[in-house]
């Protein structure tokens, strides 16, 4: 849990240097400055999207299915609603009406807690004690914490709770889930989580909204597809059909 607890303070940390930078920017620094974080979070997710599906070793329609069932799933459970539900109700204790405190605890949320850092720094930091991912996560997630909460407020530092609830589950589990991690599934992953990271940024453009919390499921179908179980069915199929 170390690397998870250091990732934690470093947005904490982070959220509360930019706290005071906030009262220092006028409005049109903190726009461009929020349009240069946008850029910037789809070009970190493009990236990592286009990388695992040039790689030549990706499935071709797996992300695109990880994509649709993992929307239904989260669409059913509302995961969405939830957070922002959450957002909202830290909102109302520690802000007004026109507060942006629910709006920087979702996208803050989903900003450090989706993508392959988050899942394969877990993993490493359950399985063998090895925390220098989510080390290297932390140094990231701190600086963006910085600008996040320099143009959202508070409301960023209450991302730090999500943080170490998702991946300190990710770590618990990781003994669990270790017979079962192989590359296939890590670039599935990696794919999966890099849309979901510029559909953060096409959000912080507001140019469309994107329910993305509901798309968090997405990330997890590769791990149900790579295992013996599913793999074993589909060569099934295959012997009965090809």
């Amino acid at each position: 849990m170390l690397g998870t607890i250091v990732n934690s303070l470093a947005i904490i940390f982070g959220s509360i240097l930019g706290l005071f930078l906030r009262g220092g920017l006028k409005e049109n620094y903190k726009s461009i400055v929020m349009n240069a974080l946008a850029l910037s979070v789809i070009f970190i997710g493009s990236s990592s999207a286009i990388g695992g599906i040039n790689s030549g070793n990706a499935n071709p329609v797996l992300f695109i299915v990880s994509l649709v069932l993992g929307s239904l799933i989260g669409e059913f459970l509302k995961i969405e609603e939830k957070l922002q539900s959450l957002g909202e109700s830290l909102q109302s204790k520690c802000g007004g009406e026109n507060s942006t405190i629910a709006q920087g605890f979702v996208t803050a949320s989903l900003v450090f807690c989706i993508g392959t850092m988050a899942v394969v720094g877990s993993m490493e930091s359950g399985i063998n004690h090895n925390h220098t991912t989510l080390f290297v996560k932390s140094l990231i997630d701190g600086t963006a914490a910085i600008i996040f909460s320099s143009t959202l407020g508070i409301g960023v530092i209450f991302s730090a709770v999500s943080v170490f609830i998702y991946q300190g589950i990710l770590t618990v589990f990781a003994s669990f889930l270790k017979p079962y991690l192989t590359d296939n599934m890590l670039l599935e992953i990696s794919i999966t989580g890099g849309i979901l990271i510029a559909a953060i940024g096409i959000n912080m453009f507001e140019i469309k909204k994107i329910k993305v919390g509901n798309m968090l499921p997405a990330i997890f179908i590769p791990v149900i597809f790579y295992t013996p179980f599913f793999q074993n069915i589909i060569n099934f199929f295959k012997g009965l059909f090809f």
